[in-house]
Parts: C-alpha cells; sequence; structure tokens
C-alpha cells in the first residue's frame, strides 16, 4: 500500500467509517490539533534521552499512555455522531491524570506567583504542548455535534498535568523557574 492516496487532494478526509469532511472542519481542527500535541510531546520526550532523573523511567511511561490516550482522543473526535467508537476514554483515565498531577506537584515548590515559560529544551517543550491542548481543547468546545464530556475532561486535565511535568522536568535538570518580574 502507498503512503498517498490522493483523495484529499481536493481538500476532504475521510472520518472513521468512512464519512467524508473538509479537512478544515472543526472535528479535522480537533484531531489534527490533538496529534500535534502528541508530536510535541514525542520532541520533549527526545530531550530527556540525554538526561537523567530519578523519575525519568516511571515519567517516560506516563507520557507512552498519554500519547498513546491522545490517539484514542482523535479516534473518538474522528468518529461520527451515534457510530460505535472503537477506543473510547473512561473516567478512569482522568483519574490517572490526576493522580499524576498530585504525585509530581508534591515534588515541585509551591508557586507564589506566575511563571515564565521556559528551562530545559524538554520542560520548554512540555509548556508548548500544554498550550497546545489549550488550543485543542477550545477547538472541540467548536465542533457542532456531541463530544463525549470525557474528552474535554481529559484535555483539560491533560494541560495541568504537562505544567507539572514541565516544573518537575526543569527543577530536576536544575534550571530555574522565573516569575514574570524576576531577572
Amino acid at each position: 500500500m502507498k503512503i498517498y492516496t490522493k483523495t484529499g487532494d481536493k481538500g476532504t478526509t475521510s472520518l472513521v467509517y468512512g464519512t467524508r469532511v473538509a479537512k478544515n472542519d472543526a472535528v479535522v481542527e480537533a484531531y489534527g490539533t490533538c496529534d500535534e500535541a502528541n508530536t510535541l510531546i514525542g520532541l520533549a520526550v527526545g530531550y530527556l534521552d540525554s538526561e537523567f532523573f530519578n523519575e525519568k523511567r516511571d515519567f517516560l511511561e506516563i507520557f507512552h499512555e498519554i500519547q498513546t490516550s491522545l490517539f484514542h482522543v482523535g479516534a473518538e473526535l474522528a468518529t461520527p455522531a451515534k457510530k460505535e467508537v472503537k477506543w473510547k476514554l473512561a473516567e478512569q483515565d482522568i483519574a490517572k491524570l490526576e493522580q499524576w498531577i498530585d504525585h509530581y506537584d508534591a515534588k515541585v515548590p509551591g508557586l507564589t506567583n506566575f511563571i515564565l515559560p521556559g528551562g530545559h529544551p524538554s520542560g520548554a517543550t512540555l509548556h508548548v504542548v500544554r498550550t497546545v491542548v489549550r488550543r485543542a481543547e477550545r477547538t472541540v468546545l467548536s465542533i457542532e455535534t456531541e463530544v463525549s464530556p470525557n474528552v474535554l475532561a481529559y484535555l483539560n486535565r491533560l494541560s495541568d498535568f504537562l505544567f507539572v511535568a514541565a516544573r518537575l522536568v526543569n527543577q530536576r535538570l536544575g534550571r530555574i523557574e522565573k516569575g514574570l518580574h524576576e531577572k
């Protein structure tokens, strides 16, 4: 099978079950933004390959699970209304994110003001991913058909996790977070 199909040459793409929609349809924008976030997670993790900190192995396993879940989000978004969703997010996926947030947030200093994104390339990239996930969340809200509340909750919690993860990476790799008015 060839990688190119030519079926999208006129600006449409196929959803799950073959329904064709415009490539700028809100559904395509939403799952495309999730794909963008997924790719950036891969970049952030790639920056960690040459670095080491105690939580690295667990961290990499968590990110592998998150990347898989983002594919599930995309599949759920790409499934037309009233059709069976093959991979659904469950409340337990959201609960896992909350557990990870609580676990890692307890390992970084408490916040006293807003921090500026940056630091180690992995930490900075995780901040970028966080903003992309927020955009995905906004895009999902523009979809005209009903979307599972688990999708929105997952994306919301994921952006919180990414914030905490960026802070942890920066702390573990010795990068100081700067507040808004710090030099």
